[in-house]
């Protein structure tokens, strides 16, 4: 029996474990914490949320994304919904959002462990790999944790990047993976909040509020996203921030300018928010800044506009002049913030960048070292948010654990 070593016992590391199971092959998961799948349990706000039925090979980035469409097609996501059906556990869409019924993190997690279980995985826990090599004798690969060596056929590297630490995603994979002789590209928090230089924020500190987001380059447009955007005492949050932070911090790493342009009136357009001005500002004899923008927006969002203006509150709108009050209200279409930061990997959801994909073939296995196979975020491969992190988890792992399983066995030995 072929025997197979499956190093990180999250999402990925799961899925490779028993899709190898279910091809015939004996399989040990060797996991740092005291149990497997811990990173699964905070995903989704503890809902889960596994997959996406809105699916396009646009939402995952990376260096290598020509090869995706042909990864996805091996392990789609109707074969995810298929599994975990299969497996006993029913699904809820929305708005392509998927979710187990339960609404329940616990209940994915539970249902791969029961799997690995019925299958026989051994697991190890709260196991550290110190090293990993290949035998040149029998071409076995030998694995050591504290006090102990053993030899395995195959190997899966599936330790997760640098996200949530906490979790068990430490970064230990990318020493793994370069001692076996592959290059990363560097890595950043991505899906994170990010931090501004304005000191506006503690003013709107805990505001939420439907908005667009533009990240500006100093020519054009880099990226727009649209959703609900929360402000924190630092600078903003929410998902359409998440989506724009991947970008933002290679753009910081870079060294350049990351100015975000938000819009509080992304649905109004152009004419209509022209003649909202001209009302608002025919109605505004006798009142002050601060109820000529009554109504505008968030109170603490008004406030905040009027201080980057320089206007007191209480000031008089004959005093302050038709012309700065219409540039105070189109202040609301775009007002830039300037981006100097994101949050760290403790807090971000997932790591952009990684193990090269160019060095990894399309059945996951490595292009220098046979035997070898790689699954989920400790490749250079991450995706927006809405569970195509944790779909790319589940199509990687498949595909590594069954080439882990199939391919290139013989006698005991390569």
């Amino acid at each position: 029996m072929k025997k197979i070593a499956i190093i990180g016992g999250g999402a990925s590391g799961m899925m490779a474990a028993i899709t190898a199971a279910q091809c015939g092959a004996q399989v040990t998961i060797f996991e740092k914490n005291e149990r497997i799948g811990k990173k699964i349990l905070a995903t989704g706000n503890g809902k889960c949320n596994y997959s996406n039925r809105d699916f396009c090979i646009e939402y995952y980035y990376g260096t290598y994304r020509d090869m995706l469409p042909q990864l996805f097609e091996q392990f789609s996501v109707t074969d995810a919904v298929s599994f975990f059906q299969e497996a006993g556990m029913l699904s809820k869409e929305r708005n392509g959002y998927l979710y187990p019924l339960s609404e329940q993190a616990s209940t994915v997690l539970d249902i791969l462990r029961l799997k690995l279980k019925r299958l026989g995985v051994r697991t190890e826990v709260s196991t550290e790999v110190k090293s990993l090599q290949r035998s040149g004798k029998d071409g076995m690969f030998v694995i050591e944790t504290e006090g102990k060596t053993e030899k395995f056929h195959s190997a899966v590297l599936a330790c997760g990047g640098c996200a949530a630490p906490k979790t068990g995603s430490d970064g230990s994979g990318y020493r793994l993976a370069a001692g076996m002789g592959h290059h990363l590209i560097n890595t950043v928090p991505a899906l994170v909040q990010l931090k501004c230089k304005e000191d506006l924020f503690k003013m709107v500190a805990g505001v939420r509020c439907d908005a667009s987001l533009k990240l500006d380059s100093e020519t054009s447009p880099i990226q727009e996203e649209r959703g609900e955007v929360q402000f924190t005492d630092y600078g903003i949050s929410g998902i359409p921030v998440f989506q724009l932070s991947r970008t933002a911090a290679y753009m910081l790493k870079e060294k350049k300018e990351v100015p975000v342009y938000i819009d509080f009136f992304p649905d109004c357009k152009d004419e209509e928010y022209e003649e909202l001005c001209r009302m608002r500002i025919d109605d505004s004899e006798g009142k002050s800044a601060e109820e000529f923008l009554l109504g505008m927006a968030n109170k603490k969002i008004n406030m905040a506009m009027l201080k980057l203006k320089g206007i007191k509150p209480s000031e008089e709108s004959d005093r302050i002049g038709k012309e700065a009050l219409r540039e105070l209200i189109y202040s609301y279409r775009r007002l830039c913030v300037h981006v100097i930061s994101t949050n760290s990997f403790e807090n971000a959801q997932v790591s952009a960048g990684g193990v090269d994909m160019r060095e990894i073939t399309p059945q996951m296995e490595s292009a220098f070292v046979p035997g070898l196979y790689f699954a989920g975020e400790l490749l250079d491969v991450d995706g927006r948010c809405g569970g195509y992190n944790l779909q790319w988890a589940w199509t990687s792992g498949y595909i590594a654990g069954k080439n882990a399983a199939d391919k290139g066995y013989k006698d005991d030995s390569y």
